[in-house]
C-alpha cells in the first residue's frame, strides 16, 4: 500500500487511564438506519464532522455502507467512492481529526488509510475479507474488532445464544489472538461486543450488564448503542432520532461498567452526560 496511517496515541485508552472517548458517527450512506442520505455530498459531511469535533468528539468514524439490519452490501469501488472523498474533505477542513473508516473490506481500507485515516472499524473482526488484518498490520493502526451472529441482510432473524456474554467474549479473545498472530500489537486492538448486531433484547441488555466481563479481555472496549432499536422496544419511541435519551443512559451505564470508546450520533448529549459521570465516579473525595 502507500503511505501508512497517520500516527494516532492509543497511550492512555484503557479505562484504567484518562477519561471516556466519544466517537462521532459519520455515515455516507443513502440508507443508514438513522442518518441515511443525509451526508452523502463530502462538504455537508465535512461540516458535520467539524460540528461533531467542536462538541466533544475525539475519534470520526466514516463508513460508506450501511450495517443496519436487512442493508444490502454495494461494490468496494462505490463503498470507495463514497468515504475517500469525504475523508480528504474533512481532513483539509479539520487536519487534527483522528479518523476511522468503518469497512470489512481491505481494499476500502487500504484506499481510506492512504487518505488519511488512522483505525479500521471492522464490523466482521477480519472474517470478511483474509486480507485485511495484513493491510491492518502493514500499517501499524489501530484496529476495532467487532461481534456479529450472521451478516446484516439477516442477522436480526431469530438470533440465538446458549449464554450470550461468554459466547461473544470468547469470540473477540479468538479474534484478538487472530490479529496478533497477524502482527497487530495489543496495544492497537479495541473490541467491541456489536449491540444489535444478531443480538434480540435480552441479548443486548446481558452484554451491558455484563460488560465488565468483555473489559476483562483486557483490552479497550466500544460500545456503539447509539440510537438502536433496542431501545424502542422499551421505551416506545419509535424514530430513532429521538431516542438521545436511551443512548445517553446506555452510555453512562456502559462507562460505569468499564467501557472507553462509545460511538455516538448525538456527540454534545453523550460528552457531557460522560463528564458528569466521569466526576461522580473518579473525582477525588473532598
Amino acid at each position: 500500500m502507500g503511505r501508512t496511517a497517520r500516527n494516532i496515541d492509543m497511550a492512555g485508552t484503557r479505562r484504567k487511564g484518562p477519561g471516556p472517548f466519544i466517537v462521532g458517527i459519520l455515515n455516507v450512506t443513502p440508507d443508514s438506519f438513522s442518518d441515511g442520505g443525509d451526508f452523502l455530498d463530502p462538504e455537508a459531511a465535512a461540516v458535520h464532522a467539524a460540528s461533531m469535533l467542536d462538541e466533544g468528539a475525539g475519534m470520526l468514524d466514516v463508513g460508506g455502507e450501511s450495517t443496519s439490519p436487512g442493508s444490502d452490501s454495494v461494490p468496494q469501488e462505490e463503498e470507495i467512492g463514497r468515504v475517500v472523498p469525504v475523508i480528504e474533505r474533512v481532513l483539509a477542513l479539520r487536519p487534527e481529526a483522528v479518523i476511522s473508516v468503518d469497512t470489512y473490506r481491505s481494499g476500502t481500507a487500504t484506499a481510506a488509510l492512504e487518505a488519511g485515516a488512522s483505525l479500521v472499524n471492522d464490523v466482521t473482526a477480519r472474517r470478511g475479507d483474509p486480507s485485511m488484518v495484513s493491510v491492518v498490520g502493514e500499517a501499524g493502526c489501530p484496529v476495532i474488532l467487532m461481534h456479529m451472529q450472521g451478516e446484516p441482510k439477516t442477522m436480526q432473524k431469530e438470533p440465538h445464544y446458549k449464554d450470550v456474554v461468554r459466547e461473544v467474549k470468547n469470540f473477540l479473545a479468538e479474534r484478538a489472538e487472530y490479529a496478533g498472530d497477524a502482527g497487530v500489537g495489543p496495544e492497537n486492538i479495541i473490541v467491541d461486543p456489536g449491540i444489535g448486531f444478531g443480538k434480540n433484547l435480552e441479548h443486548n441488555l446481558d452484554l451491558l450488564r455484563n460488560l465488565d466481563a468483555i473489559v476483562d479481555l483486557g483490552f479497550p472496549v466500544l460500545i456503539g448503542a447509539s440510537r438502536k432499536r433496542f431501545m424502542e422496544w422499551i421505551t416506545g419511541v419509535q424514530e430513532a432520532r429521538d431516542r438521545v435519551s436511551g443512548t445517553v443512559a446506555t452510555t453512562v451505564l456502559a462507562y460505569e461498567r468499564g467501557a472507553t470508546y462509545f460511538r455516538v450520533h448525538d456527540v454534545r448529549a453523550n460528552r457531557e452526560a460522560l463528564a458528569v459521570a466521569e466526576a461522580i465516579l473518579h473525582s477525588p473525595r473532598r
